[in-house]
């Protein structure tokens, strides 16, 4: 009895121990392992269309298979990594990569945070400002009204 809860324990321990795997197929690696190594870096900065946030190197989707399948053709072709990363970027979107590039297009989305808080902190130095501008003296009148509010004498007038 204890040996069986053992052996499950091991079993259960391995099969929650594993990394993430890839869901490359086999034959889908290259013969060469400096262009199968750049295939496998390139495909991890590519999103799963399907899967959304999960890189094509670890998706099981059809879709992911095809664009392992386009990234390691055009690398074959002679391309480089910036230029199947441009190719794919072509075909399928700026959202297809993990890590969107900086351009115009997104310099808004990156920029928008900083402007709103720029103008928060612009807002409360200009209220503190008019505040203690606002702080003066009181004139003789605004003084006796106190006095009269203060001491709860009757209105003279």
């Amino acid at each position: 009895m204890k040996r069986a809860f053992l052996l499950a324990s091991l079993v259960l321990a391995i099969s929650l121990w594993h990394g993430p795997a890839a869901a490359i197929q086999p034959g889908e690696a290259l013969a060469d392992p400096g262009l199968e190594a750049r295939a496998r870096a390139l495909s991890a900065e590519l999103r799963c269309m399907v899967c959304q946030n999960q890189s094509i190197d670890l998706s099981d989707a059809e879709l992911a298979r095809d664009l392992r399948v386009l990234v390691r053709e055009r690398l074959m072709a002679g391309d480089s990594d910036a230029e199947v990363l441009d190719y794919v970027v072509s075909r399928y979107g700026e959202f297809v990569l993990l890590k969107p590039r900086f351009n115009l297009r997104n310099a808004l989305l990156w920029g928008t945070p900083v402007v709103l808080l720029g103008a928060g902190a612009a807002v409360l130095l200009f209220s503190r400002r008019k505040r203690k501008s606002a702080a003066q003296a009181l004139t003789e009148e605004e003084t006796a009204e106190l006095d009269r509010i203060l001491h709860d004498t009757p209105n003279p007038s």
